[in-house]
């Protein structure tokens, strides 16, 4: 597959060469050839039926996660389907094999789902492909935190006759900036673990009663809030606690990152870095090794690990804001509050003037120390959400969501 415009432009200009004014040149560039670019409408006589997915099926990262879990749903659906990869940056590793079988360079069927975010939608229409795009029926696939859809997006709506999201919050956020159909498809939630990879595997200590917090650096750590949750521990627990623990699982991180949480948690000595690469089973089974799952995130676009410790039975405190909330509530997780703050400063890609959660770190303490002490209250959550979860995101039920609309879109356009 030909390189991207993208790629293209960041090997012929280094990235400390490639500054801000360079990049919104660029972006403006990318926005223009958007707007001007147009294909042929939509033609389901054309083509057989079925649906092209193309995305980051590959990476190593979230959006690679929900590519994979889409195009699971796509697979059961029953529907014929290919899958074309989409690497993204060079500083994600593109090494999961979950669908090396099913790889292809053709787009042969009348429907496409882009699991591409707008930027990279708008990059992939400057290497404009007619045989991607022309008589066909394009649906993206998008993930995004807030209420608020970023305005320099909008311009990929135009690409697209369609958007699909993973939650109906997200959903909310698209359908304020277009008239285009705004479809939820929530993923199915899958969490096999390896039973050789238990907390001997890990180095963590098996007499402890441990607390995980995990999140990719790529993905915005201001947004995830890993800084809240280490707040709400040292609110729970002294340094003198050695009963309890604190594991920390980071994807991509800088040195610096590493450096400003050890710095927070000065004193406590059952902190756990974990901090390399690993594959989903095995990412799996850490979640259901740790004792209790925390995220006082800010905003989320679905929140997967959330539903993957659910579903292994280990319980959840988080915030109980934004997408997360369509698959959890009080009876199946210790839900934290939280008032709004503004964002003061554009931190891209979220625009100055955005509201986002800021969770109330006592109350999360709280839930803390309850789940650490009162083993009833424990066992009941772990097994009301795990039985929650099953029955809410089944693969049966995403797929059948994927088949009802295409089969939908199909009958209208032969109507």
């Amino acid at each position: 597959m030909a390189k991207s415009v993208k790629s293209i432009v960041k090997k012929l200009i280094p990235d400390e060469l490639l500054n801000v004014r360079a990049r919104l040149i660029y972006r403006s560039h990318v926005r223009k050839v958007t707007k001007k670019r147009t294909r042929a409408a939509y033609d389901s006589k054309c083509f057989p039926e079925g649906v092209n997915v193309m995305g980051p099926v590959k990476a190593e990262i979230g959006l690679g996660q929900s590519c994979r879990l889409l195009s699971k749903a796509v697979e059961a659906s029953g529907l014929g389907f290919t899958i074309q990869n989409y690497n993204l940056a060079d500083n994600v590793r593109n090494e999961d094999k979950s669908f090396d079988d099913k790889l292809t360079d053709s787009t042969p069927y009348g429907i496409n789902i882009l699991h591409l975010e707008p930027p990279e939608l708008m990059y992939k229409c400057v290497d404009f492909d007619e045989n991607l795009w022309n008589k066909k029926y394009n649906i993206a696939f998008w993930l995004w935190e807030l209420e608020e859809f970023p305005f320099f997006w909008t311009p990929a709506i135009d690409l697209v006759d369609e958007i699909w999201t993973p939650s109906e919050f997200t959903s909310e956020s698209i359908r304020k900036v277009t008239d285009k159909p705004v479809k939820t498809i929530p993923y199915y939630v899958s969490a096999k673990t390896k039973e050789s990879c238990d907390r001997k595997y890990f180095k963590l200590p098996e007499d402890k009663f441990l607390y995980l917090i995990m999140y990719d650096a790529n993905s915005t750590m201001i947004r995830k809030n890993p800084m809240g949750a280490i707040e709400s521990y040292k609110k729970a627990f002294p340094v003198e606690d050695e009963n309890v623990g604190l594991v920390i699982k980071m994807n991509n991180p800088k040195e610096k990152d590493i450096e400003e949480l050890s710095a927070l948690l000065e004193g406590y000595k059952n902190v756990y870095f974990v901090t390399e690469i690993l594959e989903k089973e095995v990412v799996n089974s850490l979640i259901a090794n740790a004792d209790v799952f925390i995220s006082l995130h800010r905003a989320e676009g679905f929140g997967l690990v959330m539903a993957e410790a659910m579903l292994n039975g280990t319980p959840c405190i988080a915030t109980n804001w934004s997408s997360n909330t369509e698959f959890m509530n009080s009876e199946v997780a210790c839900m934290v509050d939280y008032k709004f703050i503004t964002l003061g400063n554009n931190m891209s890609p979220y625009p100055k003037g955005c509201k986002w959660a800021d969770a109330d770190t006592d109350q999360a303490a709280e839930y803390m120390l309850k789940l650490y002490k009162d083993k009833e209250f424990y066992d009941d959550m772990a097994v009301k959400a795990k039985s929650y979860i099953e029955d809410k995101l089944s693969l049966e039920e995403a797929g059948k969501k994927v088949r009802d609309r295409i089969l939908e879109i199909m009958k209208q356009r032969i109507d």
